[in-house]
């Protein structure tokens, strides 16, 4: 099992990358928004790896962050997403967003990724909702998701879209209540 490479980036294209490491140049398949963030040829380049054996190729498949690789090892584990899939998952939703519309099941921006169809989003929301084990991340999302609904709150009530946010950012994504949230944005506006 592989955790990671570092090495130097001699190729790349949206979907694909080869990274030299000791004398062995590496193929790794990538999400697409990895490529962009990818430095220039020739750089060095750490990614965190997972490895896909199946009965006619072994794959190794490449992130930047962690938390993508750690993601895209959970999505292969649900019936209907394969390895493809959850790279196109990642590669097309950041994951502040794809965890949001988990606790939400928001099928409707689930079901917009590629290759996820309207049953596929619904499984995908019933199973991962039990597969997201990090407490941390769950937290992050929910204080995501009541940052954005704060807002909405503050311009309804008439404030400017920069006040809002401005606002709410002072009070920190500690805070979990969104009346809490709400009551002291209002005082710093």
């Amino acid at each position: 099992m592989y955790e990671s490479i570092k090495g130097i980036l001699k190729e790349k294209e949206p979907l694909k990358a080869i990274v030299e490491a000791s004398g062995i140049s590496y193929r790794l398949a990538i999400p697409l928004n990895t490529f962009s963030r990818l430095p220039t040829l020739d750089s060095p380049v750490s990614l965190y790896l997972s490895q896909v054996i199946r009965e006619d190729s072994h794959t190794l498949y490449a992130f930047l962050e962690k938390p993508e690789r750690d993601l895209f090892e959970v999505l292969i584990t649900i019936s209907g997403i394969g390895p493809k899939t959850a790279v196109g998952i990642i590669g097309h939703m950041d994951m502040q967003t794809f965890q949001s519309a988990i606790l939400n099941a928001d099928t409707r921006l689930l079901s917009k990724l590629p290759g996820i169809g309207k049953k596929t989003a619904e499984r995908l929301v019933l199973e991962m909702r039990d597969k997201i084990k990090n407490k941390k991340e769950i937290h992050l999302a929910i204080a995501d998701h009541h940052f954005s609904d704060a807002v909405n709150a503050l311009m309804n009530l008439g404030y400017g879209v920069l006040d809002a946010q401005k606002a709410v950012q002072t009070v920190g994504k500690e805070e979990t209540d969104l009346g809490k949230i709400i009551t002291l944005a209002l005082k710093k506006i």
